[in-house]
């Protein structure tokens, strides 16, 4: 029991430490330091936070104190969408929908993730579904849905 007590008690004490961390490193982003948010995100991240590697993700898709590097951009935003981030899962899906680092772009792919955007209450996402379903086709929104429904159940259980 007390095991149990302290554990509980370490592991909220981190995530209130990490939180700190990640409003800190906002800040920096807000006043163009980067290198220093970027320090300041890197343990949170590698440790698997999401809004952690979100902000990773945004970082390298924009070339923020680090090179851009479409590929590892991609990496961070889809780490951090499978753990639910609304935010990196409509990151993914614009990759998907240009194509950008990748050989071609991929519509039932961006659909499936910027529909799980919108579920996960990103408010970006509805006007990314607008803009990606003119360019499909019925089979390929039919093929999108199904994909939802199969990662819907695992990442949003209760909604």
């Amino acid at each position: 029991m007390l095991r149990h007590s302290l554990f509980c008690l370490f592991t909220i004490a981190f995530a209130g430490t990490a939180q700190a961390d990640i409003q800190h490193a906002k800040k920096l982003l807000d006043a163009d330091r980067f290198e220093e948010a970027f320090e300041e995100l890197w343990p949170a991240a590698r440790s698997g936070n999401a809004d952690a590697e979100e902000l990773i993700g945004v970082m390298y898709a924009m070339g923020l104190g680090v090179e851009r590097d479409d590929q590892r951009a991609f990496d961070w935003y889809l780490r951090a969408s499978m753990k639910g981030h609304p935010g990196a899962q409509s990151g993914v899906g614009w990759y998907y929908e240009i194509g950008r680092g990748m050989p071609a772009p991929d519509l039932v792919r961006a659909y499936m993730w910027y529909t799980l955007s919108a579920i996960g209450g990103d408010p970006d996402a509805a006007i990314s579904l607008e803009e990606v379903v003119k360019k499909m086709t019925r089979e390929e929104i039919d093929q999108a849905l199904l994909m939802v429904a199969d990662y819907k159940v695992w990442l949003y259980p209760f909604r």
